[in-house]
């Protein structure tokens, strides 16, 4: 069974021309997916097909009314449906969501524009969600960031010892990787990984995983639980920062 996507957003060519290009393209080429991208303004008000107004109480900016909104839903919403509001002020998008999202089998992405939405829209949707603390012209382009964590998280979409091993799919940022040249301007690649010694490469991941983690994201190590192996190395980590300070 493929996931099924049904984009609302008043700019629909910003989503679809990516979703045709690279790994997405053939996600959705092989039928893992189906994405739809519906113009809101198929449901707009009257003769011009209207879709916001000015706010009430004043103020810069128009707001995107509910009555197109509640009426596209209206038509798109299924028993299994997920409908998503991509909003500035919503829960933080995360691989963790972007998983859970993966093994649902319908999503409806609303994509707000201008001042965002009539507030009456949020008791429409089931879920609100922002990719970042910062604020886009429209929705189309988080939703199209959201679409796209989501698909290639599908059995078969990729390889699944790359979305295994990649940053935040265990909590943590992954490790650095090198190819070839062995020597590039002076910087050698590790000797560990052209070792051919399976289990010191695998040490030598986690504990540059855990190194890059620490140095960037500490946020991300205080919320896990590490396992007895990444509490040693985090201690090594530590000791190393201590002495070179």
């Amino acid at each position: 069974m493929s996931l099924e996507i049904d984009i609302l957003a008043l700019f629909p060519a910003i989503v679809e021309a990516p979703l045709r290009e690279s790994i997405p393209g053939r996600i959705l080429d092989r039928g893992l997916a189906t994405v739809r991208v519906h113009d809101l303004r198929a449901w707009g008000l009257g003769r011009h097909r209207s879709v916001d107004d000015a706010t009430y109480g004043g103020g810069a900016g128009m707001v995107l009314r509910p009555e197109p909104v509640a009426a596209a839903l209206d038509e798109l919403r299924r028993a299994d449906s997920t409908v998503i509001l991509v909003d500035a002020a919503g829960a933080q998008f995360d691989q963790s969501t972007a998983a859970t999202l993966a093994a649902r089998s319908h999503l409806v992405v609303v994509c707000p524009r201008y001042e965002g939405v009539d507030e009456r829209v949020r008791s429409l949707v089931d879920l609100e969600l922002s990719i970042g603390d910062y604020v886009l012209t429209g929705g189309e382009l988080a939703a199209l960031v959201i679409v796209d964590a989501v698909i290639r998280l599908l059995p078969g979409a990729i390889d699944a010892a790359s979305t295994a091993e990649e940053s935040h799919a265990n909590g943590l940022l992954e490790y650095p990787q090198y190819t070839r040249p062995p020597v590039f301007r002076g910087l050698e690649v590790p000797a560990v990984l052209v070792s051919g010694h399976h289990e010191a490469v695998r040490r030598w991941r986690l504990r540059e995983s855990l190194r890059r983690t620490l140095e960037r994201r500490p946020d991300l190590i205080a919320r896990r639980v590490p396992t007895d192996e990444e509490s040693r190395l985090l201690e090594e980590l530590r000791m190393e920062d201590s002495q070179e300070g």
